[in-house]
């Protein structure tokens, strides 16, 4: 019965093992994943969520400022006929 146990300690410790190792290489694999992925990323002129949001309200307000100047010239032009 002794000898048993023993066994099924061993398989048991065996299958932990194996779990540790294959828990570390993913990890290891998700890694490199990532770093690969940044990598890319980084190779391409993409732009931060930051940015794209300060040029758009820049846009924006250039729009309305366009539409304002707009609205002061066809007054202008108005008055002049």
């Amino acid at each position: 019965m002794q000898t048993r146990s023993k066994v099924f300690d061993d398989i048991s410790q065996l299958m932990t093992n194996a779990m540790g190792v294959a828990q570390g290489a993913k990890e290891e694999a998700e890694t490199a994943m990532k770093s690969m992925i940044d990598r890319w990323l980084a190779d391409r002129d993409f732009v931060t969520r930051e940015e794209f949001d300060a040029v758009r309200a820049m846009a924006q307000k250039a729009r309305e400022e366009n539409e304002a100047l707009k609205a002061r010239l066809d007054a202008l032009e108005k008055r002049a006929d």
